[in-house]
């Protein structure tokens, strides 16, 4: 019955994606705090851990006894984020000034981050004006795609000799986005006249929960996962999606709502679904809803994607 409910939510997506689906699923299925996870010994990096659903993710890990390192773009607000929780931590709580577009940046992270069980990758934001990164990529291609691909690369050897894993925080925007097709020209990057900012970010959220699948085919000594949070009222949306949040403020699901899936992932043990599998409220999720998303998700697509975001990476690896 539970099960039956849970699908009937996220079919209307309101239900699924608010509070409601949140709610609904906790209770019924007892979900434990993440807090209750004990994670003495793991290494756990966190993207973007300043604000909304990366101080989160933080807060629910800091009592587990993990080790934490906290990647932000700005030194001040992440010292500031791991002086918040230092007060809960159990283990260490260490910060690196990176930012996730910047691939010099990325690279020179993971160069002095030493053994690493799990990543988070959950940096990034939506942008209302088409800007670059410092390599010249569109910045939410960059932030969200071509850096968190990057650092898995760079540290995969670590995870791999712990058996560790990736956990990936995308969008249920992606619903509406199809695969694009990356040849000759093209990438994922929308150009100048067409740009949109909720478009691009929808079009680099599928393009995350792809390579998540395509990570878990090729590397089966770390486990993947992706997840999407639902509709959590965050600072992003609301600096973001002013209109959208003040319509569905009332069922808007906590910070802390949407990234238990987050911090649930990181240090539950044994994730109990296969490596590659989309996520949200502890429950494995199917990566198209439509027929025009599904028809796009092409093996040559995926193969272009790959190599593309392979090519871009690699003066940062070899």
């Amino acid at each position: 019955m539970s099960n039956i409910v849970s699908d009937i939510l996220d079919t209307t997506v309101v239900g699924g994606f608010s509070r409601i689906g949140y709610e609904w699923r906790s209770r019924s299925r007892g979900f434990e705090p993440p807090e209750a996870l004990d994670l003495r010994g793991r290494r756990i990096v966190v993207t973007g851990p300043t604000s909304g659903l990366g101080l989160a993710t933080v807060r629910m890990l800091a009592p587990t006894g993990a080790d934490l390192v906290l990647v932000g773009r700005d030194a001040a607000r992440t010292t500031a984020a791991a002086v918040e929780i230092a007060g809960s931590a159990t283990g260490r709580v260490d910060t690196v000034t990176a930012d996730m577009s910047d691939l010099n940046a990325v690279a020179s992270a993971c160069a002095g981050m030493g053994p690493v069980d799990v990543i988070v990758h959950n940096a990034g934001a939506l942008l209302d004006s088409r800007q670059l990164s410092r390599q010249g990529i569109e910045m939410t291609v960059a932030a969200h795609v071509v850096g968190p691909h990057l650092m898995t690369r760079l540290l995969l050897p670590t995870l791999a000799r712990s058996g560790g894993r990736v956990v990936t925080v995308a969008s249920g925007g992606m619903y509406a986005a199809d695969l694009p097709r990356v040849a000759g020209d093209r990438t994922l990057e929308m150009n100048e006249v067409h740009w949109n900012g909720t478009r691009q970010y929808a079009i680099a959220k599928r393009a995350q929960v792809t390579l998540n699948e395509m990570w878990a085919a090729g590397e089966p000594a770390v486990h993947f996962a992706a997840m999407h949070p639902g509709w959590a009222d965050t600072p992003g949306v609301k600096s973001s999606l002013p209109l959208f949040r003040v319509v569905t403020r009332p069922i808007l699901r906590t910070a802390r709502q949407g990234a238990d899936t987050i911090a649930w992932l990181a240090g539950v043990e044994g994730i109990p679904a296969p490596s590659g599998s989309f996520w949200c409220d502890r429950e494995t999720r199917p990566i198209h809803k439509s027929p025009s998303t599904r028809a796009s998700d092409t093996p040559d697509r995926r193969d272009g994607l790959w190599q593309w975001v392979q090519s871009v990476t690699d003066p940062f690896v070899n």
